[in-house]
C-alpha cells in the first residue's frame, strides 16, 4: 500500500467503528461484552475515576494504546492538540487537566469520528474544547500555537511520519511538549512474521522499531528525546484473533516475544532553533 492506500484504509476502519458506537452503542471493537482482538491494546488503560467522568460513547470509541493525557503532566492554562482524537476521550480528559484558563484541540480527519466527539463534548458539559477536521500531516493550526501534543496510537498508522513529526514540531511553541503513546517494536521482527501479526489489529500495521521512532524526532527538530515501554505484548494477546488465520500460534511466539509494545514516547521543542552556519569562502569570488 502507499501512504494514500493507508490513508484511505484508516479513515474506512475509524468511520465504521465511529458509525458502530453511534447506532449501537457498541465497542470499536465489537460488542462491549466480548473479548475482541483489540482487547489487549485497548483494554484497561483508563481509571474508573476518569471513565466515570465521561459519556459512555467517548469510552466505547477509544482505540488507543494509552493514556497520554495522564503521563503528560498536563498544566492549568495550557494548550493541549490530540492528533487523531476519534471519539474524543482523550481531548476531554484534557480539557479538564487544564482548566478553564486553557484549551484543548483534537484533530480528526473522518466526519463521523467528528461528529461523535462533537456529540461528546455536548453530553460532557465540556467548553473549553474545539474539534478540527484535517490530517495529522497536515495540521491546521499557526506555527508555535501549542503547549503539548499528544496522541495515542495514531502516528504509527500514517503513511508518512516524518511529516506528522514536522507538522507537530512547527505547531509547538518552542519549549513545547510532544508526549504520545504509540505502538513501537524493539528488535529485528521478519517481514513475514510481521505481516502475519498485522492480521492482529491496526494498531501494530506502521509499528516503528524504537530506534527509528527517535532518529525519526531527532530529523525533526526534538530534544530530550525518550520511550518508555508502557505494556508489552505476548502473542498470546492475539491468539484467539489470530485463531483460523492459518497462523501457527505457537511457531510465531518465539519471533515476536516481547518485541510489540505500548509505549510513551516523549520528546521537546527547543527554546531557541539552532543557529544556521554559512560554509566558510574558499574560491575566488565566492563572497564578492
Amino acid at each position: 500500500m502507499d501512504a494514500t492506500e493507508v490513508k484511505e484504509a484508516v479513515r474506512e476502519k475509524y468511520s465504521e467503528a465511529a458509525r458502530r458506537v453511534a447506532s449501537s452503542g457498541a465497542s470499536c471493537c465489537g460488542a462491549p461484552s466480548a473479548a475482541s482482538r483489540c482487547d489487549a491494546i485497548t483494554s484497561n488503560l483508563y481509571d474508573s475515576a476518569e471513565k466515570d467522568a465521561l459519556p459512555d460513547t467517548a469510552v466505547l470509541a477509544s482505540l488507543g494504546c494509552g493514556n497520554p493525557t495522564a503521563l503528560a503532566q498536563l498544566l492549568e492554562g495550557e494548550t493541549v492538540l490530540d492528533l487523531g482524537s476519534g471519539g474524543g476521550i482523550d481531548v476531554l480528559l484534557s480539557a479538564r487537566r487544564v482548566g478553564p484558563t486553557g484549551r484543548a484541540y483534537g484533530l480528526d480527519m473522518t466526519d463521523e469520528m467528528l461528529a461523535l466527539a462533537r456529540e461528546n463534548q455536548k453530553k460532557a458539559g465540556v467548553e473549553n474544547v474545539e474539534f478540527l477536521k484535517g490530517e495529522i500531516e497536515n495540521i491546521p493550526l499557526p506555527d508555535n500555537s501549542v503547549d503539548v501534543i499528544i496522541s495515542n496510537c495514531v502516528i504509527n498508522l500514517s503513511g508518512d511520519k516524518d511529516r506528522v513529526l514536522r507538522e507537530a514540531f512547527r505547531v509547538l511553541k518552542p519549549g513545547g511538549r510532544f508526549a504520545v503513546s504509540d505502538v513501537v517494536t524493539r528488535g529485528e521482527v521478519p517481514a513475514a512474521i510481521r505481516e502475519k501479526v498485522l492480521l492482529w489489529v491496526g494498531c501494530i500495521a506502521g509499528a516503528l522499531r524504537d530506534e527509528e521512532y527517535q532518529d525519526k524526532l531527532a530529523k525533526a527538530g526534538f530534544q530530550s528525546i525518550g520511550i518508555e515501554p508502557t505494556r508489552v505484548y505476548a502473542v498470546e494477546d492475539a491468539r484467539e484473533f489470530l485463531a483460523g488465520k492459518g497462523v501457527d500460534v505457537d511457531a510465531l511466539a518465539p519471533q515476536v516475544e516481547g518485541k510489540f509494545m505500548s509505549a510513551f514516547i516523549r520528546a521537546v521543542k527547543p527554546m531557541k532553533e539552532p543557529e544556521k552556519t554559512t560554509a566558510a569562502c574558499c574560491a575566488p569570488g565566492c563572497c564578492g
